[in-house]
């Protein structure tokens, strides 16, 4: 008989081990399941599994641990106990209703059939929701902390009880509540790979989502196709100014600019470190460095948040690169979140390093009335704020839709839930209409009035929060100096192909409206340490 556990396993309790051990000793004759009923088993339990979940995930609230320190932690477990320990890593899926027979699959090819699983020669124990999936295979369950089933009462605490108390205790490995419950297997990982402290930090990102992410609503299939498609352009407007030796790439996507940075012989001598807090993206990283796609090998990814803290040794980089990136921290976190990863940046530089940011910009005079005029008869104004749950129907309706009727909608939908408000009022002059807004206000929809395959994501984000001197002079403030190749411009193909026609600006002066040139779109920004 064997008893399987699945579970994340990210810490291991003093509880389960007494509980295991005595079911090994015991046996299970004298038992009751989870509903109550008596087991009457008299088979000798010959080993114990451990299924660990999210094997492939790590470096988040919800999987903290990554699964070799897991792995470590359970052999340290079982090799106190009474009968051999095994453990197995089951990926994660995403939800599937029936993952727990995806999970025996697993353990029987990864164990190479040495462990078929089935009701008749196995037990779990689950004291979680989890238990159902098994029970509906026919497994017996053992309720190990599980109080009460109808009310998921627990009558000690849980594993994750004791990594949320390690979250918020200041002296967490003498915390009364830590040493009680939690085992000597998980405290000797935990304490030398100081997992407690990764923990406090992880647990203090308020950014990022439990599994890892900036955003959920994002499509990342079009993100990456997106980043690039436009990766060599990028590449080609930074290259002259990357300083060679440690050069970083914090929010690398999918490491784009570092394979073309590994190609550029002028940096054949030098190290590249990407950076990136999407679990999804740092996946990609490093599946392409196993397919050697990048020429040089000291390429190191990390999947870290550069927001909470710094993610490279102080005074250590000669290049730090961010492009797309610092917007996001503003949209998504905080302007105290942003004003934090300007001056770890600069910590981070070693003397005569520098930081190339390149990303969207407000324009001057952003509070400015204008009259913006809008085509609306280049598609469809029929609905503009129509509900569709399907994504795919979603983006079909939105590129459908006129310049005109897609303003309405953004209207409405732009940082909505960060409690944003767009005002704008309507005229009509000479028989034509426009919307009368802040020039700010303007450019957050003329910016993103395209992207109707990732719109849900990008009514989260603000690119117009600072203009171009704005930015230069918090720069400054950090201790940086303006490299004076540093811009901010106007992107011509976005001119061209999504504004002509669809949009023009005005302003009104003695009643009569006079056009206004389109504001800048990009900045390129070198932050220099002296």
């Amino acid at each position: 008989m064997y008893l399987l556990i699945p579970g994340r396993h990210q810490l291991l309790t003093q509880f389960q081990f007494r509980y295991i051990q005595g079911l090994i000793q015991n046996g299970l004759e004298n038992e009751k399941d989870v509903f109550g009923k008596p087991i009457g088993s008299r088979q000798k339990i010959e080993a114990v599994l451990f299924a660990v979940t999210s094997a492939n995930h790590s470096n988040t609230r919800r999987n903290p641990l990554p699964f070799y320190l897991r792995a470590i932690t359970i052999e340290a477990f079982g090799n106190e106990l009474d009968v051999p320990t095994y453990m197995y890593g089951i990926d994660d899926v995403g939800y599937v209703p029936n993952f727990a027979a995806y999970t025996l699959k697993r353990i029987q090819h990864d164990s190479e059939g040495q462990f078929q699983c089935t009701p008749a020669n196995t037990v779990v124990i689950c004291s979680t929701p989890v238990l159902n999936m098994y029970h509906h295979l026919g497994f017996t369950i053992l309720p190990a902390e599980l109080q009460d089933i109808a009310t998921w009462k627990h009558h000690t605490a849980m594993p994750w009880d004791v990594v949320e108390q390690i979250a918020k205790s200041n002296q967490w490995q003498t915390d009364p509540f830590v040493q009680q419950h939690m085992h000597a297997s998980a405290f000797t990982v935990w304490k030398k790979y100081r997992r407690g402290e990764k923990v406090q930090m992880l647990f203090r990102d308020a950014m990022i989502s439990s599994d890892g992410d900036l955003t959920e609503t994002r499509d990342y299939n079009v993100y990456v196709r997106q980043m690039d498609d436009i990766a060599e352009m990028k590449y080609h407007d930074t290259a002259q100014y990357i300083q060679p030796g440690r050069i970083g790439d914090i929010g690398c996507a999918v490491g784009s600019w570092i394979k073309l940075a590994c190609k550029d012989e002028r940096l054949r001598e030098s190290d590249f470190y990407g950076i990136e807090v999407s679990r999804y993206l740092y996946v990609l990283c490093q599946q392409r460095k196993e397919n050697g796609e990048f020429v040089n090998p000291f390429v190191f990814f990390s999947q870290k948040n550069a927001v909470t803290g710094l993610v490279f040794e102080p005074n250590s980089m000669n290049t730090i690169h961010t492009s797309s990136l610092t917007h996001e921290i503003e949209s998504y976190g905080s302007r105290t979140d942003l004003l934090q990863f300007i001056q770890n940046r600069y910590a981070e530089l070693a003397p005569g390093g520098v930081w190339i940011n390149r990303d969207v910009v407000g324009p001057e005079n952003k509070d400015q009335t204008v009259y913006l005029w809008l085509n609306d008869t280049d598609g469809s104004n029929n609905d503009p704020y129509k509900l569709i749950e399907d994504k795919t129907a979603f983006s079909h309706y939105l590129a459908e839709l006129s310049t005109y009727a897609r303003f309405l909608r953004l209207a409405r939908d732009f940082r909505h839930k960060e409690g944003y408000v767009l005002n704008y009022t309507t005229a009509t002059i000479n028989n034509k209409n426009y919307v009368i807004t802040s020039l700010r206000n303007a450019m957050e929809f003329l910016s993103r009035k395209d992207y109707t395959d990732n719109w849900q994501s990008e009514m989260h984000e603000t690119f117009c929060f600072w203009d171009y001197s704005e930015w230069k002079s918090h720069l400054q403030q950090a201790g940086f100096t303006i490299h004076p190749s540093s811009k901010a411009f106007t992107n011509d193909w976005i001119v061209n192909n999504r504004w002509k026609g669809k949009t023009e600006l005005f302003t009104l002066n003695n009643k009569e409206l006079e056009p206004l040139d389109y504001p800048v779109t990009t900045m390129f920004l070198i932050g220099v340490k002296a």
